[in-house]
């Protein structure tokens, strides 16, 4: 299966996680994206405040890379897994990656312990293991595990309605004439999961030329206990979700000075948004309504 391949440009390209960052704070969205351009805080200053994780992050971080060896892993062999070797893996993965300044840290003088990270690594990872969807992979996908996608390179840049759009799938995979689309949760559900799936699809359908009703696109959450939550997808759905791509899009260009490079308006255009995620806002510490 041959993923299309874009020559790279500057023109802004929407995403679920960009919209939701603009939707949630103008500012936090410029700092995100734009730090560069900001003429009062140095760049290194804000690239380490960008770079804070938090324990629900890098939990779901470990996961995602977890999940992704295990499929590799399968895709080169479908012997039995070693399931004590997995989980000194996902261990020392754990302690690795808990190497980083978190953000309960930074501004809460909280000691995180990877131990405690781990405890809830290993229920995860058990819930997946364990459920009937991997048996169900194991016994029905590997046939044509030549053809899975698990997690690509880049950031999923595709076309939707000919706009340019981000939707990077976790792990795509055929089973018959069917391709089937998971997407890792190790937090709870959200409006937001269904837009995303939708997204995914046509990601699918665009790359792989395969009609939308064959396409099984399944939020998969993994804790407390495994659930899934598949969509539907009709014509109708197609054609509205390249419109609100196109609107959304057309929103976030009312920040912009110059499209075609993407320049953004000076950051006094990009007020902060006053909302209960202050609190928990990366840039706080120098962002005036955070410090309120």
């Amino acid at each position: 299966m041959e993923i299309k391949r874009f020559e790279f440009t500057d023109t802004l390209g929407w995403s679920v996680s960009r919209f939701d960052k603009f939707l949630t704070c103008k500012r936090q969205y410029f700092f995100d994206y734009y730090p560069k351009y900001d003429t009062e805080n140095p760049i290194e200053k804000l690239l380490f405040l960008k770079k804070l994780t938090s324990k629900p992050l890098e939990t779901g971080n470990i996961i995602h890379d977890m999940v992704k060896d295990l499929l590799l892993r399968y895709q080169k062999s479908s012997k039995p897994l070693n399931i004590q070797k997995f989980f000194e893996y996902a261990k020392k993965m754990t302690l690795q990656y808990c190497n980083k300044t978190f953000y309960e840290s930074y501004y809460g003088n909280e000691i995180v312990d990877p131990l405690e990270i781990f405890k809830k690594v290993t229920v995860i990872l058990e819930n997946l293991i364990e459920s009937q969807r991997f048996k169900w992979i194991q016994e029905n996908a590997l046939a044509q595990r030549k053809d899975w996608v698990i997690e690509p390179d880049g950031y999923g840049e595709t076309r939707i309605d000919g706009q340019k759009a981000y939707c990077k799938v976790d792990f795509l995979f055929p089973v018959g004439d069917q391709i089937y689309i998971l997407d890792w949760k190790t937090g709870s559900k959200n409006k937001k999961h269904s837009k995303q799936l939708t997204g995914y699809s046509l990601w699918a359908n665009y790359h792989f030329q395969k009609d939308v009703k064959d396409i099984k696109a399944i939020a998969v959450y993994l804790f407390p206990i495994y659930q899934e939550s598949q969509i539907e997808i009709s014509q109708k759905d197609i054609t509205d979700f390249a419109q609100q791509v196109k609107e959304e899009t057309a929103l976030m260009h009312e920040y912009v000075a110059d499209i075609d490079k993407n320049i953004p308006k000076a950051k006094k255009a990009f007020a902060p948004t006053p909302n209960k995620m202050c609190n928990y806002c990366n840039y706080r510490q120098i962002c005036p309504e955070c410090m309120k």
